[in-house]
């Protein structure tokens, strides 16, 4: 492969990707609002075909509210396919008693903020595949 054609493929992949943005949400800019506020600022985010990694969980209730909700648009916004949603965590067998003792009061006070969320349109996030060690998230090419 000649250096030129593989200049030219480089330059096909980045314009693939060229409309993609990632947004780093802190949970401080969420933890003051109620649930039906966190849900409406999520989608509004995602709505703008925008990856989202939130610092922090979700309650299960919310993101159970955010999925009703999304499902209630797709077909009702046009290109709009649902989301895809992934959290990380920190494995909490591998905690000491002590330290499952100090997150747990800290989850119980803050929330969880030790994990990761990741959400994004189903548009641009072709899959999301997490096994204990890492999270792949493969990308749609359009």
């Amino acid at each position: 492969m000649t250096k030129k054609s593989q200049k030219k493929k480089v330059k096909a992949r980045i314009k693939k990707l060229k409309g993609l943005t990632i947004q780093f949400l802190p949970y401080a800019e969420i933890e003051g609002l109620d649930s039906t506020e966190r849900i409406k600022k999520l989608l509004q985010i995602i709505l703008k075909n925008k990856v989202i990694i939130i610092q922090g969980r979700l309650k299960p209730e919310e993101e159970t509210r955010l999925i009703e909700d999304t499902m209630a648009l797709v077909g009702n916004i046009k290109g709009f396919k649902g989301i895809e949603l992934a959290v990380i965590s920190p494995n909490p067998e591998e905690r000491s008693m002590m330290n499952k003792l100090k997150h747990g009061i800290a989850n119980a006070l803050v929330g969880q903020t030790d994990a990761l969320t990741i959400i994004g349109p189903a548009a641009v996030i072709k899959e999301m595949k997490k096994d204990p060690t890492k999270l792949e998230i493969m990308m749609s090419g359009k």
